[in-house]
């Protein structure tokens, strides 16, 4: 295949929700529906496409991500910690379940994923996006434990159909890293998988499909990209606003993409030229993607 964007890879936007930095989609089969979050506007959205119904949650502080749990619960990472949710509580509450890292109060947390164990990995950040203060996190049973470090961004992980390969992102540095993960969760033989060219762009949320192809947003860069497990560029899809965070694959045969996107860091004049910046957006694809799992260890 060819690095050009098929002719029916043409994003949509499906809601036209104006998220300051939208991140972290993850389709829930379960109820046919799409849940993210906003960081900087503090809100956990879910849109269910069949019925176009659009809900919001404030949070009482910045989210990275949302995992699904058992019994239709979700654990989301904020900036004060793990926390439980469950949305269909008359009164939803987050419950906080484990702090992350009270001594560096300038850091929240960002990307998360899940993989096939059930087992939760999250990233740190510097708000402020000049320290190297950001770790890659798994969630044990005894709470998070650091699994490489350094950071300024993190964005990911993401894992391979089978389960050997996890993906994560060093976004300033430009740079998707591959690690080879063991059946007990630990990793090893870090080794850069894709660099993004000067003026490609930063590379955001990283996402596996059903073929082990790893997709990156592109924050700055105006598109989303599907890499081979070689590392070779395949597919470039451009979108209608610079800043792409992240991709997930939904719908029942997995083979609609939907991607957040952001409007932080643009001028006025900017989103003028963007009105569709923070958007929630669709497009199909030929290749699924691979089915969300629950987080099962440390909850």
């Amino acid at each position: 295949m060819s690095a050009t964007e098929p002719a029916h890879a043409k994003p949509l936007c499906v809601w036209d929700l104006g998220c300051e930095l939208g991140e972290g989609p993850v389709w829930i089969a379960a109820e046919a529906a799409l849940w993210f979050v906003d960081i900087k506007g503090a809100c956990v959205h879910r849109y269910h496409p069949a019925t176009g119904e659009q809900r919001s949650w404030t949070t009482p502080s910045a989210p990275g991500f949302v995992a699904p749990l058992a019994g239709g619960k979700f654990l989301v990472g904020l900036k004060s910690g793990l926390h439980r949710f469950d949305p269909t509580a008359r009164e939803p509450v987050f419950e906080r379940l484990y702090g992350v890292e009270p001594h560096l109060p300038g850091n929240r947390l960002n990307d998360g994923a899940v993989d096939s164990h059930g087992r939760l990995w999250f990233g740190s950040m510097d708000d402020g996006e000049t320290q190297a203060s950001g770790c890659l996190y798994r969630l044990g049973v005894g709470g998070p434990v650091v699994m490489d470090d350094g950071y300024v961004i993190t964005n990911g992980p993401a894992f391979s159909p089978d389960g050997r390969l996890l993906y994560h992102t060093d976004t300033l540095a430009k740079t998707i890293y591959a690690f080879d993960v063991d059946s007990a969760g630990e990793i090893g033989g870090k080794r850069v998988f894709a660099r993004i060219e000067d003026g490609g762009g930063y590379p955001d949320g990283p996402t596996v499909d059903a073929e082990g192809c790893v997709w990156t947003g592109l924050f700055g860069g105006w598109s989303v990209r599907r890499y081979a497990p070689s590392g070779e560029l395949l597919q470039t899809v451009q979108f209608p606003c610079a800043n792409v965070t992240k991709i997930a694959f939904g719908g029942e045969d997995l083979r609609t993409v939907y991607a957040t996107t952001a409007w932080k860091g643009l001028s006025k004049s900017d989103r003028e030229g963007q009105p569709l910046a923070g958007g929630l957006f669709a497009f199909r694809t030929q290749v699924p993607g691979l089915p969300s799992v629950e987080v099962s260890h440390g909850v």
